[in-house]
C-alpha cells in the first residue's frame, strides 16, 4: 500500500530581506515562531531567487524554471498555457493544491483562446491559476483601479469597512488625525496605524482563511501555498504593529560612497530612480524600517497560530513547512530601494524547511551553506509526496539529500535574472527592449553580473561581503570574470525547452527507424541483416 503524501505548508512573504529574522541574525528583530521552526528543521543561508522580482521569482518558483525557461519575465507577464505549476505536479500523486495569498500569476488569455480552451471549466480555472486551486487570492496592491482580491474586499464591507475598494480606504489606509483614511503611497504616513483593524488585516484574514482551508481538506493530503503580501509595500501596519519598533531599532545604511564614484552605468541608472531617491533622503529609512519590523512580527505571530491549529487538529506530524519569501528589500542599502538588482538584501532569501519525516531527522537544527535556488522547491515537494520529477521539464534539485544529512553540493553555482524593459533605466540607458537583459552567476564567493551591451561588474564576497566594490575591471580578476561567464554560457546552452520529451523517452525510442523500416544508409540485404541484429539504425 503506497505511503500517504504528507501535508505541506508552503508559506511564502513578500520583500522580506533573508536578514530581518531573529534566527538570521537581526540584533532586535522580533520572530520567534520562525525562529523555532529553523530550530526543528534546515535553515539555509545560500538561497537564491530565480529574479529579484516578484512576478518572474514566483513563476519559477512555482514552475521549477529559469525565467528564460518559463518566459514570464516581469510582473504581469502571462505564463504561457502549457506550463506546469505545483498543483499539476503534486494533484496526480493525490495532494489537494492550492493558494492563499497572493500569487501574482496572469494567466495567457491569448494562448487559451487560441487552443479554444473554454474558461469557464475547472480545468480551464486551474490553467488560470498556474495549477493552484483559488482558495483565496490577495495579492496586495489593490486600488480602485487595480486587481480587486477575490475574497478579501467582500470580507471587509461585511465587517462595514465600505468604500470603491476597502482594501485600500481601510486595510492600508494610515487614519489620520480625525480618523480620515490618508494615502499608504505617501511614506510620510508609514507611521501611522492602519484604520483597519489587526483581527481584520490582510496578515490575520489571510491566517484565518489558510486555517480555513486545512480544516476544509479533512483527512485529504493537501499543500497550501500561504503567501503573505506583506511586508511588501506599501509599508502600512494595523496597531500595535505600526509602532513597536522605533528609530533605535533601525540599522545603519549599508552603503559607501565609494559605490555612487565612477559607478557602472547599469547601477547608476537604478541611482537615479526615485525610489532610490526617496530612501536617501534624512528621516525616511527611520520612518518606514520600524513598520517594515513590525509587519515581519505580525506575520510571526499568525505563523504561530497556524502552526498551534496544526497541532490541535493532529497535522504538526505530518506536515512539512517551508518558510521563505520571493526576494528582498534594499531599504536605501546600495543608494536604492525597492529590489530588481543583484545585491545579497534583493536576491538571497530566507529559507527554512522542515521534513517531519525520520529521513530528516539527522539534519533537524542545522544551518545549510549549500548553494541552493528557489527552483528546488518543487522537486522537493514531489519527491515528498512519492512523486518522480521529470528532470526534463524541471530544472530546480531537490533538497531532499541536503534535509536528510547529504552535503554533498547540489551545484557549482546559482543563477538569477532580471529584465528592466519595463524600468525607467532602459530610458536612461538608451537600451531597446530586447536588450534589457542581465543575469547573475555565484560560485559562492565571486558574485558576476552579465549586463547586455555594457561590461560585466564582479564581487567578491570573501574579500568584499559588503559588495562595495565593483572589480569588472580590474586585471587581475580577468579569467575569474572569464571562468563565470563560462559558467553562464554552459547554463545557457543547457536544455530549456525540450519539456515533451525525457531523457527515458529518448532512450526508449532510440533505434525506431529501423523497427518502422526506415533503413538509411544501407547499401544491401546484408546491411539490413546488421541493423536488425544491431536492434537499431546504426547511424
Amino acid at each position: 500500500m503506497a505511503k500517504r503524501p504528507p501535508n505541506i505548508l508552503f508559506i511564502m512573504c513578500d520583500q522580506l530581506r533573508f536578514d530581518y529574522l531573529g534566527c538570521y541574525g537581526h540584533p532586535t528583530q522580533r520572530t520567534p515562531n520562525i525562529d523555532a521552526l529553523a530550530a526543528q528543521g534546515v535553515r539555509f543561508t545560500n538561497a537564491y531567487v530565480q529574479s529579484p522580482v516578484c512576478g518572474p521569482s514566483r513563476m519559477s518558483t512555482y514552475t521549477g524554471r529559469y525565467p528564460r525557461s518559463h518566459g514570464s519575465t516581469w510582473n504581469s507577464f502571462p505564463l504561457r498555457v502549457g506550463e506546469m505549476g505545483i498543483g499539476d505536479y503534486l494533484r496526480p500523486l493525490g495532494v489537494r493544491t492550492a493558494l492563499c495569498g497572493k500569487s501574482h500569476v496572469v494567466p495567457d488569455g491569448e494562448g487559451m483562446e487560441r487552443l479554444g480552451v473554454d474558461r469557464t471549466t475547472a480545468e480551464a480555472k486551474l490553467m488560470e491559476q498556474a495549477g493552484f486551486e483559488l482558495w483565496d487570492r490577495m495579492d496586495g496592491v489593490h486600488p480602485a483601479k487595480g486587481r480587486a482580491p477575490s475574497h478579501y474586499n467582500d470580507h471587509l464591507r461585511a465587517k462595514g469597512m465600505e468604500g470603491e475598494s476597502p482594501w485600500e480606504s481601510w486595510a492600508n489606509a494610515p487614519e489620520g488625525d480625525k480618523g480620515e483614511a490618508l494615502s499608504a503611497w505617501h511614506m510620510e504616513h508609514a507611521n501611522r496605524p492602519a484604520k483597519c483593524p489587526e483581527e481584520d488585516s490582510e496578515t490575520a484574514y489571510t491566517t484565518d482563511r489558510a486555517m480555513a482551508f486545512i480544516d476544509d481538506a479533512g483527512d485529504q493530503p493537501w499543500c497550501l501555498h500561504l503567501s503573505y503580501i506583506k511586508p511588501h509595500w506599501p509599508y502600512v501596519a494595523s496597531a500595535p504593529y505600526h509602532d513597536m519598533y522605533s528609530e533605535a531599532d533601525v540599522i545603519p545604511a549599508h552603503r559607501s560612497e565609494a559605490e555612487r564614484e565612477n559607478a557602472h552605468p547599469f547601477l547608476a541608472a537604478f541611482h537615479d530612480t526615485r525610489v532610490a531617491k526617496v530612501f536617501n533622503q534624512p528621516g525616511v529609512r527611520e520612518r518606514v524600517i520600524p513598520v517594515y519590523m513590525g509587519l515581519i512580527t505580525q506575520i510571526d505571530d499568525h505563523i504561530g497560530r497556524l502552526r498551534a491549529h496544526l497541532e490541535a487538529t493532529e497535522q504538526a506530524d505530518n506536515t512539512l513547512i517551508v518558510f521563505t519569501s520571493d526576494h528582498g528589500d534594499y531599504l536605501g542599502d546600495h543608494w536604492l530601494g525597492e529590489k530588481d538588482l543583484f545585491h545579497e538584501c534583493s536576491v538571497k532569501i530566507p529559507l527554512i524547511v522542515m521534513d517531519p519525516s525520520r529521513d530528516s531527522d539527522a539534519s533537524r537544527g542545522t544551518v545549510s551553506d549549500a548553494l541552493v535556488e528557489s527552483i528546488d522547491l518543487l522537486p522537493t515537494f514531489i519527491e515528498a509526496c512519492g512523486g518522480e520529477v521529470p528532470d526534463h521539464i524541471i530544472e530546480g534539485k531537490s533538497l531532499k539529500p541536503l534535509l536528510a544529512g547529504d552535503t554533498t553540493p547540489l551545484r557549482e553555482f546559482v543563477i538569477s535574472e532580471f529584465d528592466y524593459s519595463t524600468r525607467i533605466a532602459r530610458k536612461t540607458l538608451n537600451m531597446p527592449i530586447a536588450d534589457c537583459r542581465t543575469q547573475m552567476v555565484f560560485d559562492g564567493r565571486y558574485k558576476l553580473i552579465n549586463i547586455t551591451g555594457f561590461r560585466p561588474m564582479l564581487y567578491d564576497l570573501h574579500e568584499d561581503p559588503d559588495e562595495f566594490t565593483d572589480l569588472g575591471t580590474h586585471p587581475d580578476y580577468a579569467q575569474t570574470i572569464t571562468r563565470l561567464q563560462g559558467h553562464l554560457f554552459d547554463w545557457a546552452l543547457r536544455h530549456h525547452s525540450r519539456v515533451t520529451m525525457s531523457d527515458a523517452a529518448i532512450e526508449a525510442d532510440f533505434g525506431s527507424e529501423a523497427r518502422v523500416g526506415i533503413f538509411i544508409g544501407v547499401w544491401d540485404e546484408a546491411d539490413e541483416a546488421e541493423i536488425h541484429a544491431a536492434g537499431h539504425s546504426n547511424y
